[in-house]
């Protein structure tokens, strides 16, 4: 089904445009990383691309948080303990971004955690065919141990990173696209401020 030519959409078209020339088939993993307001960019992002015919899964890194009291065993949590113990990577790896690598018949998982209830969830397993898109969403996605993971990634600038992320991290330096989303109708690509 077409998607009506807003200015959005088209925009988005470019991106996965861009994401199809840089990984043109297989398994495809592309982040969206950010400060805020990325659940709705990769929303929109992964609608692009199933319009376009292409099966595609969405899946968020804010389903895969650590337990409350694992993050806060060692007193409140600050910016940096967030930064640093926020999220099960491992679990991710393990259920999500490995198994869907392999395609196949391997099921993969887009979700292990509900933050809210402060629980694991009951596992939902998916599968997919050889060429397929999986679109991520969240905070930290292109710290250094995450970046290699994706065949391509978006950073929304529009929203303040935290300062112990940019440090670390520079996701401006790494993104493979620079986005302004501060007007959701309209976003705008940024060009990149510092080498890779």
């Amino acid at each position: 089904m077409m998607l009506p030519p807003t200015p959005r959409v088209l925009a988005l078209r470019e991106i996965v445009a861009e994401v199809r020339a840089l990984a043109p088939g297989g398994r495809v993993i592309v982040a969206v990383d950010g400060g805020g307001g990325t659940a709705g960019f990769a929303d929109d992002l992964a609608a692009v691309f199933r319009e376009s015919g292409v099966d595609t899964h969405r899946a968020s890194v804010g389903d895969f948080h650590r337990p409350r009291a694992d993050r806060t065993f060692f007193g409140p949590e600050t910016p940096e303990r967030y930064y640093r113990d926020a999220f099960d990577y491992s679990t991710l790896q393990r259920v999500l971004l490995d198994p869907f690598r392999m395609g196949g018949s391997a099921g993969f998982q887009t979700a292990a955690f509900d933050e809210v209830r402060d629980a694991p969830l009951t596992s939902r397993w998916e599968t997919s065919g050889p060429d397929a898109v999986l679109v991520i969403d969240g905070e930290f996605l292109l710290r250094p141990e995450l970046r290699r993971e994706w065949n391509a990634s978006v950073l929304l600038v529009n929203a303040p990173q935290r300062a112990v992320y940019e440090e670390d991290a520079r996701p401006r330096a790494f993104a493979t696209i620079l986005v302004d989303d501060s007007d959701p109708q309209a976003p705008v690509r940024v060009p990149r401020s510092e080498p890779a």
